[in-house]
């Protein structure tokens, strides 16, 4: 029988002033690179929101790829290249906590003339994704799980895009700063207090949507440990968010 070859599909937003010029470039000159790759041409990179890359991921996308101008040459006063730094950072902070591999979502600049370079990283990042696997089954996690995921952060990115105005807003001059920044004990002590347990509850919500669960079955589904869900249970409880069935000795939604 014959073994077909992984081929990762890439969903690629470039800006149109730089990258998806170097794209056409790239294309121009005929450099080669795996057709693995479908473009979106955005105005700006700044202008590519979380919720597209979800979406992206949950029509079954294995990579998302940013392609924007370099930091200090973007077409625009705001310089939005320096927002999509933010959105990357924080989209792999979320990715990575549902479980997800955040090298899945790649922020890269590329400017007008620069179609070799184009050529390289979509090379180097489709053989990434390779190694990976298929979005979901290189994560150990099954088809419905992984989108049940996805949409708990979707469903949080209301409460996500005010955090990140109000608290994790930042302006650097280097993408290294960014990377130092984002990988801090203090924003990993901000993030940890006001996203994570919200979105454990999120996930927990979106389950319970399906049908009642005990806490045993929704550990297991969500691969959370039995407190956190029981801590996470109790407090939605209170709130009156989910109520618990004495009887059926299972959770569901109030």
């Amino acid at each position: 029988m014959a073994v077909h070859e992984f081929k990762p599909q890439i969903l690629g937003f470039l800006c149109n002033w730089c990258s998806y010029a170097g794209a056409d470039l790239c294309g121009v000159s005929r450099y080669q690179y795996p057709p693995n790759i479908k473009v979106i041409r955005v105005m700006c990179s700044g202008r590519v929101d979380l919720e597209f890359v979800l979406r992206a991921f949950t029509n079954g996308k294995d990579g998302v790829f940013v392609g924007g101008c370099w930091l200090g040459e973007c077409h625009y006063i705001t310089e939005g290249n320096y927002d999509a730094l933010s959105m990357m950072h924080l989209g792999k902070k979320l990715l990575e906590c549902v479980g997800v591999n955040p090298e899945r979502l790649r922020l890269e600049w590329v400017s007008a003339s620069e179609g070799n370079r184009f050529a390289e990283i979509v090379t180097e990042f489709t053989g990434s994704l390779k190694k990976l696997g298929p979005l979901g089954a290189g994560e150990g996690m099954d088809e419905p799980t992984l989108k049940l995921k996805l949409q708990a952060i979707t469903k949080l990115l209301p409460y996500i895009k005010l955090v990140e105005r109000e608290k994790l807003r930042v302006r650097f001059e280097s993408k290294q700063e960014y990377e130092t920044f984002f990988a801090s004990d203090a924003l990993k002590s901000l993030f940890d207090e006001l996203i994570v347990d919200k979105l454990a509850i999120s996930q927990i919500m979106v389950l319970l949507q399906e049908q009642a669960y005990s806490s045993r079955e929704i550990a297991e589904r969500l691969g959370m440990s039995s407190s956190e869900v029981s801590k996470h249970l109790n407090s939605s409880a209170r709130q009156r968010l989910v109520r618990f069935d004495a009887g059926e000795k299972r959770y569901a939604l109030a």
